[in-house]
């Protein structure tokens, strides 16, 4: 009866100590992956906002023409670059004009440059989206425009090179 006992003591169940240190190392690898990959996919989706916040400026300048006929410059909102954290919105004189207001704080700054055709009526506008998320001193930027040709300077972002399209003119840059 003895040796049954022995015999079933030494048969114990469970893990050896190389078993788990082979999980832990694949638990490490796998996480080493994943996380750049998150965080680049949360960055992405930061820039989410200035798309949306870019076609909100748009609409509103648009009304603004329609009433007034022509384009209204904005200064860059807010004052303060924001960076990887959100900034409180403190509009300019023109965003108050024009009837944009995000909801709530936002990662980019914005601006609205206008440029006046022969009759000096400010029928060019541009809009640039300008933030850098990832604290690397590279900004990312966004700009719309409505006649590229006519425009010498993109506020805020990188020149434009389509009309009436939103661009990415720093790929790869947060």
């Amino acid at each position: 009866m003895l040796i049954k006992m022995r015999k079933a003591m030494s048969g114990e169940k469970g893990f050896t100590l190389i078993e788990l240190m082979i999980v832990v190392a694949i638990i490490g690898i796998l996480a080493a992956i994943a996380i750049p990959n998150f965080l680049r996919y949360q960055l992405k989706s930061k820039t989410a906002e200035a798309k949306t916040n870019m076609g909100g400026i748009k609409v509103s300048e648009e009304s603004y023409r329609a009433e007034y006929d022509a384009y209204l410059q904005c200064l860059q909102s807010p004052a303060i670059a924001p960076t990887s954290r959100k900034a409180g919105w403190v509009p300019s004189a023109g965003f108050n004009a024009i009837g944009f207001a995000p909801a709530g704080d936002v990662y980019y700054r914005y601006e609205v440059a206008v440029v006046a055709d022969g009759t000096g009526v400010n029928t060019i506008m541009a809009i640039g989206a300008f933030a850098d998320l990832d604290g690397d001193a590279t900004n990312g930027e966004f700009v719309y425009a409505t006649d590229v040709g006519s425009l010498t300077n993109t506020p805020g972002a990188g020149p434009a090179t389509t009309n009436r399209m939103i661009q990415d003119t720093a790929i790869g840059a947060f």
